[in-house]
């Protein structure tokens, strides 16, 4: 009987000596680094997620881009562009852009072990349909609001714009919580988060003044909550295109400003790093 190693038993060892070293392997026999990894996927390579990683596309990037559809027509319109004004001609990006590719994406991340994506793709999924809702004139949600004819709607009583200014507070400091951990990945998606946490505490600021009769400051405050939020959606863009280049095996290599080497390795079990620490 021959002493050569089967194919299986190579294959094995490759596999082994690929995990000793930090790599990961895909379906397509490719082998990546864990900073690599990272840019790809946008969260620490972790031991659980190698199986099926192989078996699943990655699905990040769509869900960056229901994201950022949804963010690019959000902020021009919050500036105005063209003489834009109002929500409902695209209140699609509320319901079905954005949330249903986000759904999507988080769903098979969970498959897939990659815990941070999916939490995002779900952050960002109920953001888009709660804040959607705001935007339907046949729910009447500034119904128990009104109090003259002048605001037959209810959408611009103090008390109304209040509440969707204390809510929109409450996600700055949801998503500046989330961009604490964004450092742990790269310096894009850091200033996505750091970005899009400020936007919402302006918008708020907007609703704020607009719950206080003054429009004009509130007008001015939107705009600037669009432009941050256009910068947003850039970057989302910037971001999405290098992971759909890097699946598409296309020989890009821009730069994300890689903040995983600053931190200790995470693909190893957390037993072994207890024990290290």
């Amino acid at each position: 009987m021959s002493s050569t190693p089967d194919r299986t038993e190579v294959i094995h060892h490759q596999h082994s000596g690929d995990e000793e070293k930090g790599l990961h392997r895909t379906a397509t026999g490719v082998t990546m680094s864990p900073e690599l990894f990272e840019k790809l996927y946008l969260t620490p390579k972790v031991p659980h997620v190698g199986d099926a990683n192989k078996r699943y596309a990655n699905p990040t990037a769509l869900g960056f881009v229901g994201f950022v559809i949804s963010t690019f027509t959000f902020s021009m319109v919050m500036m105005g562009w063209g003489g834009a004004s109002g929500l409902s001609p695209v209140v699609g990006i509320f319901f079905f852009v954005g949330p249903v590719l986000l759904i999507f994406a988080m769903v098979f991340e969970w498959i897939m072990g990659n815990f941070f994506p999916m939490m995002v793709m779900g952050l960002f999924a109920v953001f888009w349909l709660s804040f959607g809702m705001l935007q339907l004139p046949t729910l009447q949600l500034g119904a128990p609001y009104v109090s003259s004819a002048s605001d037959p709607t209810g959408y611009g009583s103090p008390e109304f714009n209040a509440s969707v200014a204390l809510y929109l507070i409450v996600w700055g400091f949801a998503l500046f919580t989330f961009f604490v951990f964004t450092c742990k990945i790269n310096a894009v998606f850091a200033a996505i988060f750091l970005l899009v946490s400020t936007a919402a505490w302006v918008l708020s600021a907007a609703y704020w003044k607009v719950s206080q009769g003054q429009f004009e400051q509130a007008g001015k405050i939107q705009k600037a909550g669009g432009a941050l939020l256009f910068v947003v959606a850039l970057l989302g863009w910037y971001m999405c295109f290098i992971i759909m280049a890097g699946e598409m095996r296309i020989p890009v290599n821009l730069p994300v400003g890689d903040l995983s080497h600053l931190w200790p390795r995470t693909d190893v079990p957390i037993a072994t790093r207890e024990h290290r620490d």
